[in-house]
């Protein structure tokens, strides 16, 4: 099955959520374009449901989300007493923009459009949710789902439902940490996250790929092929990307000149800061901070 990939922003957002008590015999309602997520989370028995040409057994400790834009329906009945939790979710995406598709090396191929360049650099970021999956903490999880259900009452008071959201990422976070193994991080995303973070901390001093390199215990090579898989870039090119970034904060909170600002954010000349600012950002430093005067 293919695993769920939500671009963010916008977060998705929490709906309406219940508990479900049923006998032995009940079986799910056939439904089929109901225009928002449904996840289900059985707590106690089992669940037996189809989703278009899927089957799926929900047991106690698992969490199943079913698609918007599917037809869903009960397999059999339940074959004991079942406990279950449903919730509504949606985002502001277009539908077509959280399909993924898996390829035979089971790597993931979005199928959204470039996020909206911004003054500010707003990037959108990946959540990637399995649509089955045996939760990792699921008293945890049925916690919180309990916790939604008694705010159902007093929902129309905006304090309660900003709760509500707050609680919802709080069991997106949960759904997150519980992919299935073959769906986590792979050893080169993690090589590259290392040295993301590595630059971003260090990023006011001198680096080079050889102190990288000894720095994450990979040859400096290796480390650019993952960067380069993962961010689209060399760990140098990252590094100057975020010195950038940095820079346009405190073109616009300070009043810094721009010498003292190439050397806070890592130049040791200005007038490569210059040329690199308007490489990337198509204006200089001073044009940059002139459109917040």
């Amino acid at each position: 099955m293919n695993p769920l990939l939500f671009r963010i922003p916008p977060l998705p957002h929490y709906i309406a959520s219940g508990l479900n008590h049923c006998q032995p015999g009940y079986q799910h309602r056939s439904r089929q374009q109901i225009k928002v997520f449904d996840l289900l989370i059985v707590q106690q028995g089992c669940l037996y449901i189809g989703e278009e040409e899927q089957r799926f057994t929900v047991k106690a400790g698992d969490a199943l989300i079913l698609h918007p834009d599917c037809h869903h329906f009960g397999t059999e009945g339940c074959k004991e007493d079942t406990a279950y939790h449903w919730l509504h979710f949606q985002t502001f995406h277009d539908l077509p923009a959280l399909s993924v598709t898996g390829s035979a090396s089971g790597t993931l191929t979005e199928t959204t459009g470039e996020h909206p360049a911004s003054l500010f650099d707003i990037s959108s970021f990946n959540l990637v949710l399995s649509q089955f999956v045996n939760l990792l903490l699921p008293d945890r999880a049925y916690e919180v789902l309990e916790q939604l259900t008694q705010l159902q009452a007093t929902a129309h008071l905006e304090a309660v439902r900003f709760r509500q959201q707050l609680l919802f990422q709080d069991l997106l976070q949960q759904l997150a940490a519980s992919v299935n193994p073959e769906h986590r991080s792979s050893q080169t995303t993690l090589c590259a996250e290392q040295a993301a973070s590595y630059l971003r901390t260090h990023y006011r001093e001198e680096i080079t790929t050889a102190m990288l390199g000894d720095s994450l215990n990979f040859h400096p090579v290796y480390i650019a092929r993952c960067m380069n898989k993962v961010y689209g870039c060399s760990p140098m090119e990252y590094l100057l990307r975020y010195r950038i970034g940095q820079s346009k904060l405190l073109l616009m909170q300070t009043s810094f000149p721009i010498s003292r600002i190439a050397e806070e954010v890592g130049f040791n000349q200005s007038s490569y800061f210059s040329s690199s600012f308007m490489k990337l950002e198509g204006l200089s430093p001073r044009e940059y901070r002139q459109r917040f005067s």
